[in-house]
Parts: structure tokens; C-alpha cells; sequence
């Protein structure tokens, strides 16, 4: 676990926080909630994200092409994430569940180039202020395009979960996970799947593509040269089609676990 994960608030803490602290809900209140919310979630409709996926309800975000806004001496553009579409493989569907799924480490003895995923979320209507009480939720394939917890074009893998997490931000509005390169799967650009929630209520649901040149190379080492390159790059994926220009993540090879690093900024609007 990483040293830092001592200032990371249990699933519980959090909810405690947000709605009895925050919200000025009552212990009760706040049991019959979490037992009713269901968050929004896609039906399974195939290997590809574009067959029958829905981005859900989200609130206080807005959606589509992003927007933005400057900090108060003008040096840092601040901006909201591209909404996109959950997906068909959320498995993740009420914020009762998060207490299963929060690690840092979500391999689950998957194998694949060591991939550090950090995510820094802040608030667009803050100058870009951390935010240190959201919860995110990540999911991703693994190095042969199979997501965890469905039947996968004949390869059932209902009842696992690896390479998925949740883990709520700590006092800098960071969240880190300990995963994989992900691989691919026909008509997708590479990608990472990711939820970002403010007590009960979700405020965005956004993927992150890769740039070019780490993920070519990463694709000629052993572990995923069989399946070769993914031919299906961002700028030709309809789910990017609105750029990816704030969803690329800065990738730096770490030298201590032999892979990457990947940091993106997430902007909301809290």
C-alpha cells in the first residue's frame, strides 16, 4: 500500500463526512440512502462501448464538449472533463458497494506493464481547488481486452473484479491506484473508465485515452506483442470524437516497478 494511504478517509468516514457532516443528514437518513440509490449503469451489449451504453444522470456538470475557466492571476486554464459514455462493463452500481472495491492496488494478480494511475480532481468553479471529499471509481480491460465481473464474448468472468477500484481523495484531491497497462479490444481506442462522485450525487463519468508513442512502445514488450498494436487510435474512435485534448494522462516510465506513470488532472464542477 502506499505510504500515503493514511490520509485516505475509509468508504464509511466518507459517507460520514459528507452526509452527517455536511449535509446535516441523520444516521438514519443516511442508512435509507445509501440503501436506495442506485447509481446509473449500461446494460451489456457487446464488446464495444458504442452498442447501447448511456453516460446516466450526473449532476452539476454539464456535458459533451468541455468548458472552461481561468484561475484568478490568469496562468492555469481550468477545465471541466469530457463527459463519455459508461460503457457496457460498469458493474458498479450502488454507493453501497464502493466499500467492496476500495484499494489501491486493484491487479489482483493480473499480468501487465505496472501502470501508477493518478487522478488530481478539482473544481472548475474554484479556480481549480483540490477536492479532497469526492470518491472515484476506476475500471479498465486487462492486457487481452477482458473486463472483470461479465461474460466476455464467451469468457466468463461474472463474479471477479479485478482491475477496479475506489478510493475517495486525500488531503491534496489525489487518488491513486496501483494497476495495469490496459489492452484493447476491436473498435476502441485504449482506455481507462472513471467515475468521480460528491456524496450521493455523481458528478462526472469520463475515460482517459493514452498518447501515442508510450502505448506503441508498451505494445512491442512481451507481455503484449501477441495481440500487437490497437489499430483503432483515438482520433478514430467515435467516443473521442471530441478530442482527447484533456484526457490525456502525462505518462512517465518508473524506474522502481519497471512501468509507468500516468497523472491526469480531472476537472468538475463542485
Amino acid at each position: 500500500m502506499h505510504a500515503s494511504a493514511a490520509h485516505w478517509p475509509s468508504i464509511g468516514d466518507w459517507l460520514y463526512r459528507q452526509l452527517l457532516l455536511e449535509r446535516g443528514w441523520t444516521r438514519r437518513s443516511v442508512l435509507g440512502g445509501i440503501g436506495g440509490v442506485t447509481l446509473a449503469a449500461c446494460s451489456s451489449g457487446g464488446g464495444s462501448d458504442s452498442t447501447g451504453a448511456t453516460t446516466g444522470t450526473t449532476t452539476g456538470t454539464t456535458t459533451g464538449t468541455a468548458t472552461s475557466s481561468s484561475t484568478t492571476d490568469g496562468s492555469l486554464s481550468c477545465v471541466l472533463i469530457p463527459e463519455e459514455t459508461v460503457g457496457p462493463y460498469p458493474l458498479f452500481n450502488d454507493i453501497a458497494s464502493a466499500a467492496i472495491y476500495q484499494r489501491e492496488d486493484i491487479t489482483e494478480g493480473k499480468t501487465g506493464l505496472p501502470l501508477n494511475l493518478i487522478l488530481n480532481i478539482v473544481n472548475v468553479n474554484n479556480s481549480c481547488a483540490p477536492v479532497t471529499t469526492a470518491m472515484v471509481y476506476v475500471w479498465h480491460c486487462d492486457k487481452d481486452g477482458y473486463y472483470s465481473g461479465y461474460n466476455n464474448s464467451g469468457r466468463d468472468l461474472r463474479g471477479q473484479t479485478f482491475l477496479r477500484g475506489v478510493q475517495s481523495t486525500d488531503t491534496n484531491g489525489q487518488v491513486k491506484f496501483a494497476t495495469i497497462f490496459p489492452g484493447w479490444y476491436q473498435g476502441r481506442a485504449t482506455h481507462i473508465h472513471f467515475r468521480v462522485y460528491l456524496a450521493l450525487d455523481l458528478q462526472a463519468t469520463s475515460q482517459l485515452a493514452f498518447p501515442d508513442a508510450p502505448q506503441a512502445a508498451i505494445y512491442t514488450t512481451p507481455l503484449y506483442s501477441a495481440r500487437g498494436q490497437n489499430s483503432t487510435t483515438a482520433a478514430r474512435d467515435g467516443i473521442f470524437s471530441d478530442g482527447v485534448a484533456y484526457q490525456l494522462p502525462t505518462m512517465t516510465p518508473n524506474a522502481a516497478t519497471g512501468g509507468y506513470d500516468a497523472v491526469l488532472t480531472v476537472g468538475i464542477a463542485s
